[in-house]
This record gives C-alpha cells, sequence and structure tokens, in this order.
C-alpha cells in the first residue's frame, strides 16, 4: 500500500519522492504492512491548506464542529478493526492492547466533546466582564509510536472542536494508523485542509515545527527532542508548545501492602506494551519486610509471561520496536549487571520461531543498595521491559529516592494507610500518582502529564483543550448613561 499524504483533502503521493519509509513489522521482518513516499513539499502545502481553511472552520461554529466529530466518531468506530491491525503489525503490540487503543479513539470524542469541553467553557464574570476561549490557528501535531493513534487523537479532537486546523506529522516508526484517521476525517466530510497528514523522518518534523505559519507544537516523544523544540523556538514567544515527554516512574512498596496485588500491577506497568509506555515503572522502592517475597513474585511473573507474535492468541507482550532500542536495552542491562544488579530474571533477547523480530524477555533486577546510580541504566528512561528494585528503610527514603530523577511523570504508593499515601502524595513531584494501582494506568477523565524532564505544565487527558485555546478577557460597554471618567490633569478645564 502506498497511500500518500493527505493534504487539503486528498491523498497525494511524492512526484519525486525525498525518502520513502519502507514499514517492516517488528515483530517479523518479512512483514512489510506500507510503503510511505516522503515529500517534503508537502509539508508547506498542508501548512498552506490548514492556514487557509482556519477562518472558515473557526467561523463555522461549535455545532457544526461537534457535528464533523461526531461524524469522524462514527468512522472510528466503523474502521477499529483495521486500525488496530495497522498498530499490531507496526508497532508489534498484542491484538488485545491495539484493540484497546483502537477502541480509545471513539471514547476520547465523547470525552472531550463532554467533560473537556465544559473546562474551555466561555464565562462571565460578575461585576467584571467575560472570559472567552480562543484557538490558536494551525497546530501541528508530532506524534509517538508507542500510541500511534490514541495520543495524537486526544490532541487533534479538541484541537478541532474548539476550531483550530491541524498538520500531523506522525512516528515514522508507526505512521498507518494517521492514514486510517485520515480515511476516517475524509469519509466523515470535515472540510478540505482542516485536518492533514504528512509522513517522513526528521526532516520532515523539523520543517513542520519551523514553519513560520505553525502557531502551536503540540509533541509527545523523548525529553531530547522536546528540550530541542523548546530550545528551536525560543524567539518565539507567542508560539503554544504543548510537551508530553518520557518518564522514570517508581512504585513504593510498605511493609503493610497487599503483596499480591503490588506485584501484579507492578507487573503489568513494567511488562506491556514490552516496556515501551512513558508512564511504565522501572523502579521500585520496597522496604526490607516484603522486598524479596516482592521480587520472588515479580519474577515468577516475568518468567511465565507469554512473549509472541502479536497476531497470535494468548501472547501478553509482543517485541520492542526495532533493533536499536533492543541492543541499547541490552547494553543498559549489562551496565547494571556488572555494578553489582542481581539479575533474578535476566531478560535477553528472545528468539519466536518463524519470525524474525526484535523480541525479548522481561527482566527483574535487584539493586545491592537503595541508592545504587548506574549510568546509562537507574535513572534514565529505558522503554523496555525491565524493572529493578531497591531497598528503602522506610516512606521517607523512599520518596527521596523516587524524587531523585530529573522525571517527574508517575509514581504507585502501595501501602494500606492513608495517612502514608497522603504524605506521599504531598512530598512525591509527579504528574500522575497512584494509590494501589499501576503506574501505566491513566483516567482519560483526569489530567495526563508531569513536570521536570517530563513536560511543560501543559497536561493532556481531560484538560488538553485548555492548551488548544488562548484566553480573551472582555471588558463591557459601560452603562450609557455613566458619568464620564475623571483624572487630575486629563480633560479638565484650564
Amino acid at each position: 500500500e502506498r497511500p500518500g499524504d493527505y493534504v487539503d483533502g486528498a491523498f497525494r503521493t511524492a512526484e519525486r519522492a525525498d525518502d520513502e519509509i519502507v514499514l517492516r513489522s517488528p515483530a517479523d521482518q518479512a512483514d512489510v504492512s506500507a510503503v510511505h513516499p516522503v515529500a517534503l513539499p508537502h509539508v508547506a502545502q498542508a501548512v498552506d491548506a490548514a492556514r487557509r481553511a482556519f477562518p472558515a472552520w473557526w467561523r463555522l461554529g461549535e455545532d457544526a464542529r461537534r457535528a464533523h466529530l461526531r461524524a469522524y466518531q462514527a468512522e472510528l468506530r466503523a474502521h477499529e478493526e483495521d486500525i488496530a491491525l495497522a498498530i499490531a503489525r507496526e508497532v508489534g503490540k498484542p491484538l488485545w492492547e491495539a484493540r484497546t487503543e483502537a477502541r480509545a479513539l471513539a471514547g476520547k470524542v465523547d470525552l472531550m466533546l463532554g467533560e473537556g469541553a465544559e473546562l474551555t467553557r466561555d464565562r462571565a464574570v460578575e461585576g467584571a466582564g467575560e472570559v472567552r476561549y480562543r484557538p490558536h490557528g494551525v497546530l501541528a501535531v508530532l506524534g509517538p509510536f508507542n500510541f500511534p493513534a490514541h495520543l495524537p487523537n486526544g490532541q487533534i479532537v479538541p484541537g478541532l472542536l474548539h476550531g483550530n486546523t491541524v498538520v500531523f506529522k506522525p512516528s515514522d516508526k508507526a505512521p498507518s494508523a494517521a492514514t486510517w484517521m485520515a480515511r476516517c476525517m475524509d469519509a466523515a466530510g470535515v472540510p478540505p485542509g482542516v485536518f492533514n497528514v504528512v509522513q517522513g523522518r526528521v526532516p520532515t518534523a523539523q520543517a513542520l515545527a519551523r514553519h513560520d505559519e505553525v502557531d502551536g507544537i503540540l509533541f509527545t516523544g523523548s525529553a531530547a527532542v522536546g528540550k530541542a523544540l523548546l530550545a528551536e523556538n525560543a524567539d518565539r514567544p507567542g508560539r503554544m508548545v504543548a510537551l508530553e515527554l518520557g518518564g522514570k516512574n517508581a512504585s513504593i512498596v510498605l511493609d503493610d501492602a497487599d503483596l499480591e496485588r503490588a506485584a501484579r500491577q507492578i507487573a503489568f506497568a513494567a511488562y506491556a506494551t514490552a516496556g515501551q509506555r512513558c508512564t511504565a515503572t522501572s523502579r521500585v522502592f520496597a522496604t526490607a519486610g516484603v522486598l524479596d517475597a516482592l521480587a520472588a513474585r515479580l519474577a515468577e511473573a516475568a518468567g511465565a509471561l507469554r512473549v509472541g507474535y502479536p497476531l497470535d492468541d494468548g501472547v501478553f507482550m509482543g517485541p520492542l520496536i526495532d533493533e536499536g532500542a533492543r541492543s541499547r536495552l541490552l547494553a543498559a542491562q549489562g551496565r547494571a549487571r556488572a555494578a553489582g544488579f542481581d539479575a533474578r530474571v535476566a531478560g535477553g533477547a528472545y528468539d519466536v520461531p518463524g519470525r524474525q523480530g526484535w523480541y525479548v524477555r522481561p527482566a527483574v533486577h535487584v539493586a545491592p543498595s537503595g541508592d545504587a546510580r548506574v549510568p546509562g541504566y537507574s535513572h534514565d528512561e529505558l522503554f523496555g521491559p525491565d524493572v529493578a528494585l531497591y531497598p528503602v528503610a522506610d516512606l521517607d527514603e523512599a520518596i527521596t529516592r523516587t524524587n531523585g530523577t530529573a522525571y517527574g511523570l508517575a509514581a504507585a504508593v502501595f501501602t494500606a494507610s492513608a495517612t502514608a499515601f497522603e504524605e506521599a502524595s504531598a512530598r512525591l513531584r509527579v504528574g500522575i500518582l497512584h494509590h494501589n494501582r499501576a503506574s501505566a494506568g491513566a483516567s482519560g477523565r483526569l489530567p495526563f502529564g508531569g513536570v521536570g524532564d517530563s513536560g511543560n505544565h501543559r497536561p493532556a487527558g481531560i484538560t488538553a483543550g485548555t492548551f488548544c485555546t488562548w484566553t480573551q478577557a472582555v471588558r463591557p460597554a459601560p452603562p450609557a448613561d455613566e458619568a464620564l471618567p475623571s483624572w487630575p490633569g486629563l480633560f479638565e478645564a484650564s
């Protein structure tokens, strides 16, 4: 399949390709799902189309925009299985997980047109005036590979609802979900230029992010790229940049925790999506009464977990996204073991019979001390199925260790004590905190974002509409019979 880019209401193939993305499944390199020719001129064409479409889309009014988004929602539901299959093949997610993501797309429309929209509703302020929410204009959405449809969709829907137009550049590692989203927008009758998709690698992303006619950049990905985007826009204070970045997320497990619940929740958070979630648990700070038993239970779960081809039944975990990701993970684990980390389950590369993919086994390591620090492992985002347990004396030490990283996305605290949890809540510097739940879980009805290197204080989730708009304070005209104001020295009779 060679669908091309979606620009100004039509799919366009490159007259002369600047590059070509050949999609080979990370689960089986023999499986080529699509070929995406890259045309850098399409970036400027897409931005120009979005700019031209913006005034009419904004003037269309919210009710009409809602109708288009409801039609888009219906198309998403009709193509749910197509989208799930594209995700499973390109990302390597097992079908159960790919279907969960595809199903969430239509649900996000309900949330953002419902509770989410109420957060940006124009309102009167008695005795003062009004607060009105206005669209930025043209939004550039730069998407990730791990949730190639769900995460961008959570920005695109509120962006369009509030009157913006969008140019979406998906990850070059998982571009085909964006093609399906464009097909759904097209079938829904969304006007030309309102939603556009351009495929490509770094040069495409740079051309889009640097374009002078882009009013806002919505990026999901690594902290390094997020920092580069901020630096690139240091001289553009009027351009909105919303960053959803990575994490080095921890779980704290105290002696009074329900150990079986903690083990199950941590195992899911560490190994779902092969650890390729920004909210994945990779550090566990456990007190002496539970550490050994918890490590044994996690090792049992890791050893029994089924790794396999994503389209096969009963598979929990598929491959990593590419060869480089696997090499980086294995090298980091090697450094940890060389520094004295005890490999209760070593992980390592894994072969699935009949498939040439980038599979690994999940790993469990136990650190020699609570403050053990291995460059490139203990405080860096690994984006792979690896969890390290660190012994700590008490909650105070666990909080200190959890905060001892540049990231601040998610954490979980496992304890029967509400007092202990509230103490952790007051002191942990994370944007998402769970009590006796997996760090990798989230609710679409809550904000989603972090602090530190995990974001720039523009959380997505239910609050995404707040960064898709800017506020205008409106003061009404005074009563016609109001006396004219007077100030000393101004308009006074000489």
